[in-house]
């Protein structure tokens, strides 16, 4: 599975929230100004990538995901883990903690969960 782009997460985003949409859904879901046809161009690119296939009504198509968040999560959050933090997870929590991206109550509710299992 390769790394997309920017513009290619941000509408697999909005995908992933959609389940399956038209182009034009698609467009109402993101973010900032997009034109139809640079969306168009973008899902057919990752149609092509096999991340999302489509059913056909007539001429128009209904785009779905072939890859789910999750996966995608795993895989680019392990070479991000391995690149960047040494493939520690302290190292990661802990560069959030200091840069003051993660409060005290969001460390003790991360720790219920590790608890739990």
């Amino acid at each position: 599975m390769e790394k997309l782009t920017n513009k290619e997460e941000e509408i697999m985003q909005a995908l992933w929230d959609l389940k399956k949409a038209f182009i034009k859904e698609i467009v109402a879901e993101l973010s900032n100004e997009n034109h139809y046809n640079t969306v168009s161009t973008i899902v057919r690119k990752l149609e092509e990538k096999n991340f999302i296939s489509h059913q056909a009504f007539g001429k128009t198509h209904q785009y779905f995901p072939l890859v789910s968040k999750t996966d995608y999560t795993k895989k680019f959050m392990h070479e991000a883990m391995a690149s960047y933090f040494d493939n520690s997870y302290k190292n990661m929590v802990s560069f959030f903690a200091k840069n003051e991206k993660i409060s005290a109550e969001e460390l003790r509710e991360i720790l219920k969960i590790i608890e739990k299992k």
